[in-house]
């Protein structure tokens, strides 16, 4: 079977999705489908709000499916039309069973971690919130259980100690597209030889979880020691956020964004949350040492490097909380 031959249909949403879907349309390979989430309305203005897959989609000509559910007969049934033999789902919500399992050849994911590491929503996220120097991505056979199927391929890269979320994302989505790639050229030719996701685990070793991030994974705790809450702070960075309150000289708390700190500064006596700041470096306790903060974001503000903030804000009597 020669690539062109090969119908495709791409379940994908966001950006990290789009770099995969140009690599396979500029490749050749032939995408029949593509299928994304709904538009969403956002804003006072109820503005329109279209995914980075749909916008591709649309620019290039695409055959293009936003189904609001995904059992409904209508849409499984405009999918059967389309004959595909492969599915290719990236960055996209949990499929019915009626669906992964319509094309012959399967529906393969890819997945922003070396599996069984860091199964769930927030791989990226978790993997540098936990200091890892090391992360990946994985194409897998999908199944009932999420994140849980055959391994088709894995790559790795190194986290770099000042990485943040964003440049690890960024790395791991142009990985993640030669990688799928590949796995399509491995499909075609006949060599995929999945692996059971249970070989790869020790004795005794359990699968970790990259659970959705909330508001309250975001909220800095500064009784935390120094090291763990500047892996918290970039992997969370630029989005979500993670956060603080900033309690005045006069009591008022104050929502902060912390975007940027420098790595932490050894200190032998600390006061989470006491804050040191002398017009050009912010710096505040934690449990065991210090993080000078170099960029953040009042709330109703723009985001802004420390010193920005420090002439705008009177810090006298200030502290975190």
């Amino acid at each position: 079977m020669k690539k062109d031959d090969l119908r495709i249909v791409f379940f994908g949403t966001p950006d990290f999705a789009v770099e995969s879907l140009r690599r396979l349309v500029e490749g050749g390979y032939n995408i029949v489908g593509v299928v994304t989430m709904p538009d969403k309305v956002a804003g006072r203005g109820h503005r329109i709000i279209q995914s980075a897959v749909k916008q591709y989609a649309l620019e290039h000509g695409l055959h293009l499916m936003q189904p609001e559910r995904l059992k409904d007969e209508a849409f499984v049934s405009q999918l059967r039309d389309l004959n595909a033999q492969l599915h290719i789902v990236i960055a996209f919500r949990m499929l019915p069973e009626v669906v992964w399992s319509m094309p012959p050849l399967g529906t393969f994911n890819l997945h922003a971690s070396l599996l069984p590491k860091y199964r769930g929503a927030a791989p990226i996220n978790w993997a540098v919130i936990n200091g890892d120097t090391v992360t990946g991505v994985t194409t897998f056979f999908l199944k009932h259980e999420i994140d849980t199927g055959d391994i088709i391929q894995q790559k790795s890269i190194e986290i770099g100690r000042t990485d943040n979320v964003e440049i690890v994302h960024d790395k791991l989505m142009l990985l993640g597209a030669d990688m799928v790639l590949d796995t399509v050229d491995a499909i075609i030719a006949g060599t995929v030889e999945p692996i059971p996701q249970e070989q790869l685990l020790t004795a005794g070793q359990q699968p970790t979880p990259a659970p959705k991030i909330f508001t309250d994974t975001c909220r800095i705790c500064w009784n935390r020691p120094a090291e763990a809450l500047y892996n918290h702070i970039r992997g969370l960075s630029p989005y979500p956020a993670a956060w603080s309150q900033i309690v005045d000289g006069q009591g008022r708390s104050h929502h902060v964004k912390v975007f940027a700190t420098s790595q932490p500064i050894a200190c032998s006596q600390t006061s989470p949350g006491v804050i040191t700041a002398d017009g050009k470096h912010l710096v505040v306790d934690c449990a065991d040492g210090q993080l000078e903060i170099l960029s953040l974001q009042l709330s109703g503000k723009r985001r802004m490097p420390a010193p920005d903030f420090m002439r705008g804000f009177d810090l006298d009597g200030c502290h975190f909380e």
